[in-house]
C-alpha cells in the first residue's frame, strides 16, 4: 500500500473516533466565543482609550 493510501485510511480511522458536538453544543460554544471575543474587545478598546489619553497628557 502506498503512503498517501495508508495516510489516507489512518486519518479516517482517527475521524471515526472523534466524538463531533450536536448541533445545540455547536451553537451554544459559537456563542460562548463570540461573547468572550466581545468582552475582550471592549476591553482592549478601553484600554486603548484611557492610554491614549495618558499619552496624550504626558505630551501635552
Amino acid at each position: 500500500m502506498s503512503r498517501i493510501q495508508r495516510f489516507i485510511q489512518d486519518s479516517w480511522q482517527e475521524l471515526q473516533k472523534v466524538n463531533w458536538p450536536t448541533p445545540q453544543q455547536a451553537r451554544n460554544l459559537t456563542i460562548l466565543v463570540l461573547a468572550v471575543s466581545a468582552v475582550v474587545a471592549v476591553i482592549i478598546a478601553g484600554f486603548d482609550y484611557v492610554f491614549g489619553l495618558l499619552a496624550t497628557y504626558i505630551t501635552g
